[in-house]
């Protein structure tokens, strides 16, 4: 079945340093959803036992499903175990920001 445009979804890498930590953003356009979830999971999941920073951009994420959060939610804690990585959410749209707040996700992410 060929892609949908509502469930195109891409996630493109940047590295960076800031105070000579290592910093490593990913940023994520389109649905966030059950279809698209894996790609976040398969970028970032290998990002974590490498330390430093990592920030996913949701400035340009039109949509999050309740798979979507799960997937955020699960890269947080691995990083948290990992206890050399820290993971940040970024540019969260209004929707989101209060999205995290309806599932009190909020101190989690220290949004």
């Amino acid at each position: 079945m060929p892609e949908t445009p509502e469930v195109a979804f891409n996630c493109s890498v940047e590295n960076s340093t800031e105070n000579g930590v290592k910093v490593t953003t990913v940023r994520c356009h389109g649905r966030l959803i059950n279809q698209t979830a894996g790609e976040v999971r398969d970028i970032v999941k290998p990002l974590i036992p490498q330390g430093g920073i990592i920030v996913i951009d949701l400035n340009d994420v039109t949509f999050l499903d309740s798979l979507g959060l799960g997937t955020l939610v699960g890269l947080k804690v691995s990083a948290i175990n990992e206890g050399y990585c820290q993971l940040r959410l970024e540019n969260l749209t209004p929707r989101l920001q209060e999205l995290l707040k309806l599932t009190n996700l909020t101190k989690l992410f220290g949004s």
